[in-house]
């Protein structure tokens, strides 16, 4: 029998960081990309490739997705690889709704 995970419960800090992690575009597009991978998770190099930011931007707009907890960095020696934190958005999202109907 497979365990269902309890609901995440976003704290109020958390959905304003989600907010306005989610509100500039160059952040919705990265999140976009990671979470239509094909793998589990994308790379920093790949990453890099597909938007046309320069790397202290990247690094600045994955920290601000970090913190909001949208993605989850792993670091493999060198290199870092992005997981979307898809409870995360799932949570924001039933939030909105909840608070918004």
């Amino acid at each position: 029998m497979t365990a269902v995970a309890p609901p995440v419960e976003l704290s109020e800090d958390q959905l304003q960081l989600i907010a306005k992690a989610l509100a500039d575009p160059r952040r919705y597009e990265i999140l976009r990309k990671i979470g239509t991978c094909s793998q589990t998770s994308m790379p920093c190099s790949e990453m890099r490739e597909c938007v046309t930011i320069s790397p202290a931007t990247l690094s600045h707009h994955m920290k601000e997705l970090e913190t909001a907890g949208l993605v989850r960095s792993c670091k493999e020696g060198k290199f870092v690889r992005y997981f979307p934190q898809t409870d995360i958005l799932r949570a924001y999202l039933d939030r909105l709704k909840a608070d918004l109907a």
